[in-house]
């Protein structure tokens, strides 16, 4: 059964019409959908019980249960684990900045990808989420912690751009001034380096950021961390990045996880601003987050420091992400890994 938060306004009101419901009944349900954020059909107070009774028979709606919660004592970050209607599980995180807060949300149930240091890759990919699977984590964010969310980040567990069509359309509706109403300039996707979606991406002249996991500067590197590099290589990623830029004059920015003896290297600093500087592309760098399966180390401070200053000395602008949550598995995927492990979640 197809979520009722998947409709955009113009199916919600084919919908209404083909229930011989008077039009302005979609804008009325769109509000309590989108706006209101109503967590069931019977919170609808103006939306008449026959109308509800039919939608129930077509359309899933409620929000997404809070399977686990946790707190970092540390920084006041939430990681969640959203329980989804067919007994899967997705992750979400909540960030508090001075800016704002900003929300990290799953755009799949597990990822095909495959990359080294991801937990999200453990166990495969499930399935993709829709638009409003991916929705309903914002919504259920601001519900449970009673603040308004300002920036969205689509870089959870899965690859976006192997979801592209829900993704966009997730985009599209979380942009809307009937909804949340939130900026495309205050939304970021980021992506492995999927060549032919970076390319569509940008024909649709959207004003999000995008940001590409970089987290190595040869091909043959990037191969033993990203499978995705044996199906693309960085020149052919980096025609796609170039194009994204001048479609929609958005930059992007690298995320570059730094793993010890891997890819900290002066060398790799060295490559990577070969990559950065004339793009005037900024350059996260993140120290990786252990994940037990995996075998990673996390380089200590002064190797951040020392490869940060290599950067700097090369005229790339680049910063160290801000670590949040480690006390709460804080890497993409480690609470659903654990949760799938111990039998509670698919």
């Amino acid at each position: 059964m197809r979520e009722l938060s998947d409709l955009d306004m113009k199916e919600l009101a084919e919908e209404i019409a083909a229930l011989g419901e008077k039009s302005f009944r979609a804008a009325q349900l769109y509000d309590w959908i989108h706006r209101k954020l109503a967590c069931s059909y019977e919170e609808m107070s103006n939306i008449p019980g026959k109308l509800k009774e039919a939608l129930k028979e077509r359309f899933h709606f409620g929000a997404l249960p809070i399977r686990v919660k946790q707190e970092s004592a540390q920084d006041g970050t939430v990681k969640y684990l959203f329980g989804l209607a067919d007994g899967n599980a997705v992750e979400t995180v909540l960030m508090r900045y001075r800016y704002g807060n900003s929300v990290c949300v799953s755009s799949q149930v597990g990822c095909r990808m495959g990359c080294a240091f991801c937990a999200s890759t453990l166990g495969g990919l499930k399935r993709s989420l829709s638009a409003g699977e991916i929705l309903g984590q914002i919504y259920a964010v601001q519900q449970d912690s009673g603040e308004r969310v300002s920036h969205v980040v689509v870089m959870g567990i899965g690859e976006p751009l192997d979801n592209y069509d829900n993704v966009l359309r997730f985009i599209r509706m979380l942009s809307d001034e009937k909804g949340l109403n939130i900026s495309q300039r205050n939304i970021t996707l980021s992506t492995c380096g999927l060549v032919p979606e970076i390319r569509r991406l940008a024909a649709e002249k959207l004003q999000i950021t995008l940001a590409l996991s970089l987290h190595a500067v040869n091909d043959e590197k990037r191969k033993s961390i990203m499978p995705v590099a044996k199906r693309y290589s960085l020149a052919e990623v980096m025609e796609a990045v170039d194009l994204y830029f001048k479609e929609t004059g958005r930059r992007v920015s690298f995320e570059y996880a730094l793993i010890a003896g891997v890819n900290d290297t002066v060398r790799d600093a060295d490559g990577l601003a070969a990559l950065a500087a004339p793009r005037h592309c900024h350059v996260n760098l993140i120290p990786v987050n252990p994940v037990t399966e995996r075998g990673l180390e996390e380089p200590t401070k002064e190797a951040v420091n020392s490869f940060l200053g290599e950067l700097t000395k090369r005229h790339v602008t680049a910063t160290v992400r801000r670590e949040l949550g480690r006390d709460i598995d804080g890497a993409c995927g480690q609470l659903r890994h654990k949760a799938k492990e111990s039998g509670n979640v698919m």
